[in-house]
């Protein structure tokens, strides 16, 4: 299938926009330019659109969209452990399911065309992924001192086994130790093996809080980041979420592994987590992409609301207007979350990249007047400005309208799931 998107208003590698066409040839982007000699079957009249690369959601927990607004305004262990973990052990397949549906109408409508996800039961996370048409870089995510532990770390193998590639090369899979308070040094080593055996990368949440870092230290003598060397995690390319609490060394340690950080300034906020030192992680060039986390703690899955935070957050939190300028907000969301959750040739409109595009709406009030559209996209739009979104070369949504997804469906599934998992037994 060739598309050919005329006359859109393109950012561009280099931070400019330039009013161009794209070219797309199957799943890549064949030419960003004129085009004249392109023979497109379809052709998306782009004008007064922005067309930039899908979002990339670097860390999230999709099928919690079924807790959404469930338990709230309480401290991290308190949420987990009274809350969250008492109703997921309720959940079955079904819930998964129909929670990952959910997901992928609210990413796919916000402009997220990739996302990065760590739960349970995920060959149902997978075959959401498939049939949506989205991106997804999925892992079980296994609590090692749970009963499951064993069952879980099986079920990250044979779902690395049965859908690693799948969706056209669309599913990636990794291995999702949740945490190292979860998930003793043994344990993690044992992961660590099995992971390199397969050539997988590790999916894992890592300084999330003060008291998890005090903890790591207090019991094993090492933060938690120096404790994933000593394990044999980092070897494995690691996605970290959160990393809010980093030492220097933490920083030196994670730039000398190439170990990856999934910024989450939503949830660390709501849950008063703390501020992950971004900007220090940025110059000291460890790759920085942004997440949503689940939407129980965040509670959405709206990734510019994110890029917006991002921008805002270090600002205020550094007294520097220039910590995270607007144009590495975006990138953060877009180029630097592709490398996050390892993969390549994606995140930017450019020859040869997967043509993972979305088009934003330019016509409303937000967007007038228009001197910089870098900037009025980070601190002036809204998600609900998503016109258009294309993976891999199929349009997932044309003009507001999903293509791939049942969405009255979907709403009504959702809710008869969530009525289920949260009444009293």
């Amino acid at each position: 299938m060739k598309t050919l998107i005329k006359g859109a208003s393109v950012l561009l590698p280099d931070g400019s926009v330039k009013e161009t066409n794209i070219a797309v040839d199957g799943v890549k982007i064949a030419k960003v330019g004129e085009a004249t000699d392109f023979a497109a079957e379809t052709v998306i009249d782009a004008k007064n659109k922005l067309a930039l690369p899908g979002f990339v959601n670097a860390h999230t927990h999709a099928s919690m969209t079924l807790l959404r607004s469930y338990a709230d305004d309480m401290n991290l262990m308190d949420w987990l452990q009274n809350k969250i973990w008492p109703i997921e052990a309720k959940m079955k397949k079904d819930d998964i399911f129909w929670g990952a549906m959910l997901a992928a109408v609210e990413m796919i409508r916000t402009g997220t065309t990739t996302f990065a996800d760590m739960y349970g039961d995920m060959e149902k996370v997978a075959e959401v992924t498939i049939e949506s048409g989205l991106r997804g870089v999925l892992s079980r995510g296994i609590i090692g001192v749970a009963p499951n532990g064993e069952a879980a770390l099986e079920e990250n193998k044979k779902l690395f086994d049965d859908y690693h590639g799948a969706g056209d090369g669309r599913v990636t899979v990794m291995f999702g130790p949740h945490a190292p308070y979860t998930c003793p040094p043994d344990f993690l080593r044992r992961v660590a093996a099995i992971a390199k055996e397969r050539k997988a990368e590790v999916h894992i949440h890592l300084a999330e809080t003060k008291g998890e870092v005090e903890n790591c230290l207090k019991d094993y003598g090492m933060t938690p980041i120096a404790l994933m060397e000593e394990t044999g995690i980092l070897d494995c390319g690691v996605l970290g979420a959160h990393c809010v609490h980093l030492s220097d060394d933490d920083i030196a340690l994670m730039k000398k592994y190439g170990a990856r950080v999934a910024h989450n300034p939503g949830s660390n906020m709501k849950l008063a987590s703390g501020v992950g030192p971004v900007p220090q992680l940025l110059k000291a060039g460890v790759c920085v992409g942004l997440g949503t986390d689940g939407a129980s703690s965040n509670n959405n899955l709206d990734m510019l609301e994110e890029i917006r935070l991002a921008a805002l957050l270090h600002k205020v939190d550094t007294l520097d207007p220039l910590a995270v300028p607007a144009l590495e907000a975006v990138r953060m969301g877009t180029e630097y979350g592709a490398k996050a959750v390892g993969l390549k040739n994606l995140g930017k409109i450019e020859e040869g990249c997967l043509a993972d595009i979305v088009l934003f709406d330019m016509s409303g009030a937000a967007w007038t007047p228009k001197f910089d559209l870098v900037s009025l996209l980070v601190y002036a739009a809204s998600s609900a400005d998503v016109d258009t979104v294309m993976v891999a070369g199929k349009l997932l949504m044309e003009k507001k309208q999903l293509r791939t997804l049942d969405e009255e469906r979907v709403l009504f599934e959702a809710n008869r799931c969530a009525e289920r998992i949260s009444a009293k037994i």
